[in-house]
Formats: structure tokens, sequence, C-alpha cells
């Protein structure tokens, strides 16, 4: 049973990986509102690299954030969380390559390999975080603006690349949490003390016929 709930969890991982790249990729961070419009001609949508402009023929014209100085803060920390999040995915994929049970590496142990397990899951767990405080981050403004009566510029709503960073953070944090089920091997393995084939096995006292006192009265 925990075989297979490791190799979900990895598979969890490393689709959640994947799908956390196609976010940051993603055009469609945050889409141009039609609400209180009655007539509307073209369709606006950013991401954290550029912002784009849709006309109603469907031609795109794309404008990449020159400066990054320049930026709003939460745009900034977005773009690192989300980074960051890819760069701890890829080196938890590794980690977790090296400990699964079923790979043989050399002449690591069993307790060794679920800490490595451990620790892989641990960094999915981490880079799930960094996805889901960027894409909440990034929506709590959206919301903040779409509310705001006194701004006056484009208002825009949530967009598909927020939704998929949020499914891609949750699979993370899940499988992550499935990796680190292995650490009940580590447990198991270093709960056993003694000789190999003698773990977990009290020794019982058995008395010698020199040491039971009635066998000293009748040998005497």
């Amino acid at each position: 049973m925990s075989t297979a709930l490791e190799a979900v969890g990895f598979f969890l991982c490393v689709a959640s990986w994947l799908i956390i790249g196609t976010s940051l990729a993603n055009d469609y961070w945050r889409v141009s509102s039609y609400h209180g419009s009655v007539i509307v001609s073209n369709r606006q949508y950013e991401n954290l690299w550029h912002s784009c402009a849709e006309d109603s023929t469907g031609i795109a014209n794309c404008r990449d954030f020159e400066s990054l100085l320049a930026l709003p803060g939460y745009i900034q920390a977005c773009r690192a969380l989300m980074v960051i999040a890819l760069l701890l995915g890829l080196v938890s994929t590794i980690m977790s390559i090296m400990g699964l049970k079923c790979i043989k590496l050399g002449s690591t142990t069993e307790q060794g390999k679920a800490r490595i397990a451990v620790t892989g899951g641990i960094l999915f767990i981490l880079a799930g975080l960094c996805v889901m405080t960027a894409c909440s981050w990034y929506a709590s403004r959206i919301v903040e603006e779409f509310n705001n009566p006194m701004f006056g510029g484009t208002r825009f709503e949530p967009g598909a690349g927020l939704y998929i960073g949020w499914a891609g953070g949750i699979l993370a944090m899940l499988g992550g949490s499935m990796m680190c089920c292995a650490c009940k091997r580590a447990s198991a393995g270093g709960a056993g003390g003694g000789y190999p084939g003698h773990a977990g096995k009290s020794q019982v006292y058995k008395p010698t016929p020199m040491s039971d006192p009635a066998s000293v009265r009748n040998y005497v």
C-alpha cells in the first residue's frame, strides 16, 4: 500500500510541475471585464510578462513589460514565487526519483531512500505554497481593483492562467503529502534494534539448572 501511495504521489507531483509551467506561460492571468459595457470592440488580457489587446477580428497585439523595476511590487513578487516554484519542482522531481522504493541506487538503505523521498515531498509542498501565494495575491489585486469605485483604468477578471495555477498548487501539495508518507518506512526501519533477524524481539531469561535454587539443592 505504501509503494502504491508513493507512486501516485510522485505522478501527481510531476503533473503539478508541468501544470505550474503551463500556468506561468499562459497569457490569460487576467482578462478585461464586460461588466457594464454595452458595446465591446476589443479585449485586453495580461499575464506576468506582457499585456495584449485583441480587436474584433481576433488579431492580438502584445507588448512586453520592458522595465522590471517599473512594475508593481506584487507582479515582481508573483514572478519570483512562480519561478521559485518551478525550480523547487525540478529539484523535488529529481530527489523523488532517487527516493522511490522501486529505484535502486548503489548501496542506499531503505531509511536513506525514505529520507530522500520525504525531502522531495516537502519541497513539492513548498512549491505548491509558492504557487498558491502568487496566484491568490494576483487574484486579490484583481478583485480589489474591480470593486474599487475610484479605479479609473480597465477592470479585469481572473483568467484561465490563475485557475491553472491554483490547480497545479493543489496537486503539488497533495502529491507532496503523499510522498511524505514514506517517513513511515524510515520510522519502521529504525524502530527495531539488535542484530539482523532479531529486531523487535525481546530476550527472555531462562534459568539454567545451576541458577535454579531447587536444582542446586538436588545437585548437592
